[in-house]
């Protein structure tokens, strides 16, 4: 449909349906304006044309902190936030894409190269994106879109994987008839991360992303995991899942971050292996006192903390399949305790005055809220489960010391990538 007619059709409630399913209904108002400003803001950029919506949310980790660098296992689930977008095709072999306070991103798809991409740069997403596409045997075509996101970067919810899993979502639709399925979208994501933008991530983002609802993912095999969607809504128990923005600062905590997977590697080294996936975790049981010889007490707890949250991760699937949320969020809780003791993720040894992170999650157990660090850790964000009950009285207390907006309420989302329209959500082709 234009531009035009899809406007008239938000304001007169064609898509209130898809929007309840994605959002939730008290949220309703809000997107119908978000999609109407991001249709207008499109138009005025690009004129009047045959349009089409798409969306990807944002997500969490539920389970397996740090575990996928080592080829772990992981639970993560997606949010009811997102990148939404507009997008019409275009004849000329271009992709051309403005996101809402940046700059236009054009990319020719002709003769895309790595070495050549400018890092750290949303063109080099969008080419490695098309790249990758190219190299394993799927259509590529032009089109302009216009995006806006809630989806907020630096709080541990994958905006830039968000991103990547849309500008693949787009060619799926306009140029593949939908036939790839998420984890093809998420490889083309991690591949366009690793190769064209310099990051060094592993797919658990993106698959996430892609998939929707809770994932289990398993990284035995990193060029084909093991990918698992799961149907699970703790909001039917009353809980609610909240991420607390504490402030801290990520700028100096790449060594920090580095010396988990170093120092995971470095005990897999000890017995000729390139992960701790491939070691015996009996073997290394036995071996802890050479271990701690060779590599130092904080090299074996993180290991510990690898080994134990793979179990973890296992048995918080089986409790996600029988609906069993004593077991689920007991988990929850000795995944956080094992990160703050053992994976030593909660605050950054070089300065010990900012923790952020340990406030928020003692200020959680003494409402006995159940919570652990979110993501990478060392600062950002804590992942908490309110009761609807409690939130009223969490939120002045979290915010009387986190500050006005610290708090992000979310909702888990049964939907990964997807285009909509009047008649329906799709993941894949609509015939």
């Amino acid at each position: 449909m234009k531009t035009t007619e899809l406007i008239k059709n938000i304001r007169s409630g064609a898509y209130d349906a898809n929007f309840v399913k994605l959002y939730g209904k008290n949220r309703l108002e809000h997107q119908r304006e978000r999609y109407i400003n991001l249709a207008e803001s499109f138009a005025s950029l690009y004129g009047e044309r045959e349009i089409e919506l798409f969306s990807v949310p944002g997500r969490s980790e539920i389970l397996g902190n740090h575990t996928d660098h080592n080829n772990g296992k992981v639970i993560a689930a997606a949010l009811d936030i997102d990148i939404i977008a507009v997008a019409s095709r275009l004849s000329e072999p271009v992709i051309k894409i403005k996101s809402a306070g940046y700059r236009e991103s054009v990319i020719e798809l002709a003769g895309l190269c790595a070495e050549n991409a400018k890092k750290g740069n949303s063109c080099a997403m969008i080419a490695g994106v098309a790249d990758y596409f190219i190299k394993n045997g799927h259509n590529v075509g032009g089109y302009c879109a216009y995006t806006t996101s809630d989806v907020l970067m630096g709080s541990g919810i994958s905006s830039s994987a968000a991103f990547e899993v849309m500008v693949g979502n787009i060619l799926n639709f306009y140029y593949n008839n939908g036939s790839l399925n998420p984890v093809e979208l998420a490889k083309a994501g991690k591949y366009a991360e690793n190769e064209f933008f310099g990051k060094p991530c592993g797919l658990m983002d993106q698959a996430a992303c892609a998939v929707g609802g809770f994932c289990y993912m398993d990284f035995a095999d990193q060029a084909h995991p093991f990918v698992e969607k799961l149907s699970f809504d703790p909001a039917t128990q009353g809980y609610s899942l909240c991420l607390i923005n504490t402030g801290g600062n990520h700028a100096k905590l790449t060594e920090e971050y580095a010396s988990l997977p170093k120092e995971m590697k470095d005990i897999a080294s000890y017995y000729s292996k390139p992960v701790l996936r491939t070691v015996n975790k009996t073997d290394f049981l036995t071996d802890i006192p050479v271990l701690r010889e060779k590599f130092g007490d904080r090299a074996v707890l993180r290991a510990l903390h690898y080994f134990e949250e793979n179990d973890r991760v296992e048995a918080q699937r089986k409790a996600i399949k029988e609906n069993d949320f004593t077991t689920f969020f007991l988990n929850v809780v000795k995944s956080g305790n094992s990160s703050f003791k053992y994976l030593q993720n909660v605050f950054c040894t070089k300065s010990v005055e900012e923790q952020g992170l340990s406030v928020a999650l003692a200020l959680c157990d003494r409402m006995d809220i159940i919570s652990r660090v979110h993501g990478g850790g060392f600062a950002g964000t804590v992942q908490a489960w309110v009761k609807t009950d409690m939130t009223d009285e969490f939120s002045k207390v979290i915010e009387s010391v986190f500050g006005k907006g610290s708090l992000l309420f979310l909702n888990i989302r049964p939907y990964g990538a997807v285009m909509l329209d009047t008649n329906g959500i799709y993941q894949k082709s609509r015939e």
